[in-house]
């Protein structure tokens, strides 16, 4: 069974409302302190290597708000009526497997979920919807249907391609 991923924000140690300076700083400064060539253990190569997954996300500016509307889902928000900007036609994000934290989906205001609008949640193309990754690499979908890790956007990623053809 999968371990919850940890939050981000608190691998790096900073505010969600952290500035991207303040990040970057953030990083260096934790990466600094594990380094995996000293360490025969194996700790500091496994940590340094969340800080990167950590980085990556909060440093792009559009991964980063992805990552926040995922995280308003898996984590709770604070405040209920704090509202998150999305470049859709009025969705709402909602958590498809929200207990497992396994992706989430864009839903319309009738409740319809588009195809193509889960959000994958790991690998190269984490925080990118099925359908954006389609656009881009047809291919990786095509790999994602027969591999462990695709399992549970297999049946969405098939209706996709066979409506697209």
């Amino acid at each position: 069974m999968r371990t919850a991923e940890r939050d981000y924000y608190k691998v790096l140690q900073v505010d969600p409302e952290a500035d991207g300076d303040v990040v970057d700083a953030a990083y260096r400064a934790l990466a600094a302190r594990f380094r995996p060539e000293s360490d025969l253990t194996g700790v500091h190569e496994i940590r340094l290597a969340e800080l990167n997954r950590a980085h990556a996300v909060l440093s792009d500016p559009g991964r980063r708000r992805t990552y926040d509307i995922e995280r308003s889902v898996r984590f709770g928000v604070p405040d209920s009526e704090q509202t998150v900007p999305l470049d859709v036609e009025t969705p709402e994000l909602i958590g498809a497997h929200a207990a497992g934290g396994l992706g989430a989906r864009l839903m319309t205001a009738n409740g319809d979920a588009p195809l193509g609008s889960t959000i994958v949640d790991f690998g190269r193309y984490a925080g990118m919807t099925l359908r954006e990754i389609a656009a881009e690499d047809v291919d990786y979908l095509r790999w994602l249907t027969r591999h462990s890790s695709g399992i549970r956007f297999r049946g969405e990623i098939q209706r996709m391609l066979r409506d697209d053809l």
